[in-house]
C-alpha cells in the first residue's frame, strides 16, 4: 500500500507501473482515476484553488481508508496520492490505483477510496476566483451529494 500527501505532481503512468510491478501477475485488473481541478468553482472560473491540510492527521486518515479499502475488497495493492498546496486548472490533485485479481473489486475499492478521499480526508479547500481583482477567495464546504455517495459504503 503506497499513500502520500505531497506538493509536487505525480506521474500517472509511472505509478502504474510501480503498483503494477507491486501486485505482481496475481493481479487481473488496475483501476486509475485521476481527479483534476475544474476550471470553474462554486461561484464561477477559478483562478486557483489551495489545499490546506495538518500532515500527521492526514497521513493518519489516509492510512485508515487504505485499510478499509483492504479490508473490504480483495486488493493486491493499491496506491493514493493526493496532492496539497495551490493548484491551476487542470492540475492532478488526486491519484488513486486499485489492483485485485477482478476488475469488479478494483472498480468498488477506487470508488469507495475516492467517495472517502472527499468526505473523510482532513483536507481545507480555498478557490480563489479568475476574475475578481483582490478577490482572496473562500473556503468551499463538502458537497451533500459527496455525502450521499460516502453513505451507501456504510454496512
Amino acid at each position: 500500500m503506497d499513500i502520500r500527501v505531497q506538493a509536487a505532481p505525480f506521474n500517472v503512468g509511472d505509478e502504474f507501473e510501480a503498483l503494477r510491478k507491486r501486485a505482481g501477475a496475481k493481479a487481473g485488473a488496475i483501476v486509475t482515476f485521476t481527479g483534476l481541478m475544474r476550471e470553474m468553482g462554486t461561484d464561477g472560473p477559478l483562478q486557483s484553488m489551495t489545499l490546506e491540510h495538518y500532515p500527521a492527521m492526514t497521513a493518519r486518515e489516509l492510512e485508515r481508508i487504505g485499510r478499509e479499502a483492504r479490508t473490504r475488497w480483495d486488493l493486491e495493492d493499491l496506491t493514493v496520492i493526493h496532492r496539497f498546496g495551490t493548484l491551476a486548472p487542470g492540475d492532478e490533485i488526486v491519484l488513486v490505483l486499485t489492483a485485485a485479481e477482478h476488475r469488479q473489486a478494483a472498480f468498488e475499492a477506487a470508488s469507495f477510496l475516492m467517495d472517502f478521499l472527499k468526505t473523510r480526508a482532513p483536507f481545507w479547500k480555498k478557490e480563489t476566483p479568475a476574475s475578481r481583482e483582490g478577490d482572496e477567495g473562500h473556503w468551499v464546504d463538502a458537497r451533500e451529494s459527496d455525502d450521499k455517495a460516502a453513505a451507501r459504503w456504510d454496512k
